[in-house]
């Protein structure tokens, strides 16, 4: 009986076909509008060539001496850390956790943790972050999200000193774009107070999915701005057909996207095969839950991203804490289904976006989504900057809290490339 169903479910490759034609159709104003937007930057492969250029580290790092000298001198300063062995290696620092543990432990690197932070705002706090990694001889995190203002922290240099930064340390990171709700493209949005507008669609309507197109060739040709934050389904499918095009960008979902059960995640990678380019590769390369799903979602979405041959591609990146305020009902803390999980779930990134709850909510100032959206001015007048670097650096350290007790069970992390 179940086959007999299961055999209706097969598509006529005919349906691809009527895809096809509507792509081709150079009458189709839908596809028309986004190839004006690409080509207003040049080929796929002039794009990438000036992406490539803009985004070296010679080139990054004379962008920061002319816009942001103290910046460009704390750069010099990673540099010499790296160089002197500061760092604790990745041997040493199991070897410290464990001591004689280690050498009956079999570390599996097919199933290693990526150690994740979110929100990265400021460049001095990655500076503050690293003394702290290097006084402790703990890991700094692999992977860095930002979501602060883009136009704010280009003029500041924020933007190519953290690029520059990630380089020297062997991080990946992920901006978010201004092109979203908050910034006045859904009306019905008055910023972050109602940030809960996001959930009838997070704000990127009619003309903004190829405004967003557009902010991102900005950032990818003048800065090698590789990774964004993507928010809308709309503009995921945009960054299909963008790197189908041949331009290397990459994203990852938001969890403000909404992929909440093993059928949504299906559409996603789904979509994502149908655009990948014929090396198998597509621009999604994290893939972000919902704060409700449990392990059983994320294992049945694992056997399919497998068969889809996206196991190496698309990370799943998952909540392991979140904001004290104004996100979920606290306390939120899944570093022990993380642990479950990990040893039979490849490519997941442990994404830390507050601190464990126990410090979280004695802290005079927790941790705050809303504080993404906030002014830089504003939060130096305010008083903050001090509290909020604080509410930073706890979230770090619940990301060095999960590698330690994934690497007690003999769960192999991957953190910033300088610890070897």
């Amino acid at each position: 009986m179940n086959n007999d169903l299961r055999e209706r479910l097969l598509i006529p490759s005919d349906r691809v076909d009527i895809l096809n034609s509507i792509l081709m159709d150079p009458e189709m104003q839908i596809i028309d509008d986004f190839l004006a937007v690409v080509t207003k930057y040049g080929t796929p492969e002039e794009i990438n060539a000036k992406a490539a250029q803009a985004g070296s580290l010679d080139v990054l790092m004379a962008k920061v001496k002319a816009s942001n000298p103290d910046y460009y001198a704390d750069l010099e300063w990673l540099i010499a850390q790296k160089e002197n062995g500061a760092f604790v290696s990745k041997e040493a620092y199991t070897r410290n956790l464990l001591g004689d543990r280690m050498d009956k432990m079999t570390f599996n690197d097919d199933f290693a943790v990526t150690l994740e932070v979110s929100a990265l705002q400021y460049f001095p706090w990655l500076l503050t972050a690293v003394k702290q990694t290097i006084a402790d001889q703990t890991l700094l995190p692999g992977r860095f999200i930002r979501v602060r203002k883009m136009k704010e922290q280009e003029e500041d240099g924020d933007l190519t000193a953290v690029a520059a930064a990630m380089q020297i340390l062997g991080a990946s990171y992920v901006e978010t774009l201004d092109t979203k709700g908050t910034d006045g493209s859904n009306i019905h949005l008055g910023g972050p107070a109602t940030i809960t507008g996001y959930f009838g669609g997070i704000g990127q309507p009619n003309g903004h999915g190829l405004k967003w197109v557009d902010e991102y060739l900005y950032y990818y040709t003048n800065y090698g701005v590789r990774q964004v934050l993507n928010i809308n389904p709309g503009t995921v499918f945009l960054g299909y057909m963008l790197h189908r095009l041949g331009v290397d960008m990459e994203f990852k979902i938001s969890v403000f996207m909404g992929n909440d059960n093993p059928y949504a995640a299906f559409w996603t990678l789904m979509g994502a095969k149908l655009f990948a380019r014929d090396d198998g590769t597509t621009p999604l390369i994290g893939f972000n839950w919902s704060n409700s799903v449990g392990n059983e979602t994320i294992e049945i979405t694992a056997q399919f991203r497998k068969a889809l041959g996206f196991e190496d591609v698309v990370r799943f990146e998952h909540h392991i804490t979140e904001t004290w305020k104004h996100i979920v009902i606290q306390p939120y803390d899944r570093r022990d289904e993380l642990l479950d999980l990990a040893d039979h779930v490849a490519n997941i990134s442990a994404k830390h976006e507050g601190a464990d709850p126990e410090i979280d909510s004695k802290r005079e100032y927790p941790s705050d989504i809303l504080d993404y959206f906030r002014d830089k001015a504003e939060v130096i007048e305010s008083g903050d900057w001090e509290n909020m670097e604080r509410n930073f650096l706890d979230k770090v350290n619940a990301t060095t809290h999960t590698g330690r007790e994934l690497t007690k069970r003999g769960l192999s992390v991957l953190a910033a490339g300088v610890h070897g």
